[in-house]
């Protein structure tokens, strides 16, 4: 279809008002418009475990930190340092993971169950050797920091959990151990007493 100069100009001058008619119209409804917040109304369930935290081998974090021992002078529940136990339950954790980080490359769990006074002390690797180590704590050279007495273990570690309420979360160690060792651990942790030997140690370890 050809259309001549003329009448395509015609044309365009006609439509130009037009447009802006238009324009103008659209621009007033969206002037009109409005957005309702409805800062009040639910939206959704947050998830717990969003809410976390995380338990290390390092510096002050397990020693004098969670751990203050049974006959320390700081109240505590276990051994377990009872102000922090205070705090995190308030909190309400969706899990705890443990041992780490870092420190779960170089951790066996078997160190840390059973009698303390019976668990073997171990290097930690990961360990700040700059930190100064409380008084009770000056029988071990530069502390247990450096040299993991094992003292916080996985039955410690459980019974945090369940004073504060959250759910373990175990790290598994895929660097120095094997898959084997870690399904040992969830058979300690999990299965009933008398049904495996690794239960039945759990139970014998209270």
């Amino acid at each position: 279809m050809k259309i001549r100069r003329r009448e395509f100009l015609k044309s365009a001058a006609l439509a130009g008002p037009a447009a802006l008619i238009a324009s103008r119209a659209v621009y007033s409804q969206a002037a009109d418009s409005r957005i309702d917040v409805l800062i009040n109304e639910p939206i959704g369930t947050v998830n717990s475990n969003l809410y976390s935290h995380f338990v290390e081998h390092l510096g002050g974090v397990v020693y004098d930190g969670i751990w203050v021992g049974e006959k320390s002078k700081i109240p505590n529940i276990g051994g377990i340092r009872k102000s922090l136990v205070d705090a995190l339950a308030k909190l309400k954790p969706g899990v705890i993971r443990y041992p780490g980080g870092c420190f779960a490359d170089q951790y066996d769990w078997r160190d840390g169950v059973g009698p303390r006074e019976k668990r073997p002390t171990r290097v930690n690797f990961w360990a700040d050797t700059g930190y100064k180590a409380p008084e009770s704590y000056k029988q071990l050279d530069s502390g247990p920091q450096k040299y993991e007495p094992n003292w916080f273990g996985t039955d410690e570690f459980l019974k945090l959990c369940r004073l504060t309420g959250a759910q373990p979360y175990l790290a598994a160690n895929l660097r120095s151990l094997g898959v084997s060792e870690f399904m040992q651990w969830l058979d300690y942790c999990n299965a009933k007493p008398g049904l495996t030997t690794w239960s039945s140690k759990r139970a014998a370890n209270g």
